[in-house]
């Protein structure tokens, strides 16, 4: 295979792997930060405590993140064809790696939620400030710093299991790799591979981190 090939294979590969990681990681963001946020408020001592509804979705959260990627990715091409039409190719691997995402950006969120100080909370509240207030002007703002370094960790997360849904013909460089590094015996797009996933984690955590210095004052 002539180095042209496999330039042009891992450029289509690598924007494949930024549209699956991209998509899932909005979708996930839009959903879970929320769902993060409705697991801290009505938990014990939280601004609309509802033990029944907590648990619910401490359930289902929980439930979701036991099941392992693969046999996710697997349980879910029912669910993927009803959707986008088909099982296979970058935007099928959407769907199940937006499912995968959410419930764990959510325990993320919720951890860094968690770590706001009561007393702020206390303080609005003692103003006369509703839930609403709490929520808008303490509790995301105050956690922003780790919001954003917990989505940096999911992106980064995104990135492995997009490879891992190449699997199942979901395209991107963890299809390429099984295709032609491991099927066809092409170590040098193996090691092409393997690079180019390093630089593209390496990068996203470099941003992210610039990110949250920029956002924490503390």
């Amino acid at each position: 295979m002539t180095t042209d090939i496999i330039l042009g294979l891992l450029w289509r590969s690598f924007w494949e792997t930024i549209w699956m990681t991209g998509a899932s990681g909005l979708i996930s963001l839009v959903i879970g930060l929320p769902l993060g946020l409705a697991l801290v408020i009505t938990g014990r001592d939280g601004i609309a405590e509802q033990p029944a509804v907590n648990s619910i979705l401490a359930a289902l959260v929980n439930g979701f993140r036991a099941v392992p990627f693969i046999i996710l990715l697997i349980a879910l091409i029912p669910l993927t064809r009803l959707i986008v039409g088909t099982a296979l190719g970058t935007t099928a691997a959407i769907v199940p790696l937006t499912i995968a995402a959410i419930p764990y950006y959510a325990r993320i969120a919720e951890v860094s939620l968690r770590e706001v100080d009561r007393g702020l909370i206390d303080a609005v509240r003692a103003m006369g400030g509703n839930r609403w207030t709490i929520i808008r002007e303490v509790l995301v703002p105050e956690a922003l710093p780790g919001i954003v370094a917990g989505f940096t960790v999911t992106l980064v997360t995104l990135i492995g299991a997009s490879a891992m849904a190449g699997t199942i013909g979901g395209g991107g460089l963890g299809d390429l790799a099984i295709r032609y590094g491991y099927q066809r015996f092409e170590t040098g797009v193996m090691i092409a591979v393997v690079i180019v996933l390093i630089i593209l984690v390496c990068g996203m955590q470099w941003l992210g981190d610039r990110l949250v210095a920029k956002l924490d004052h503390r």
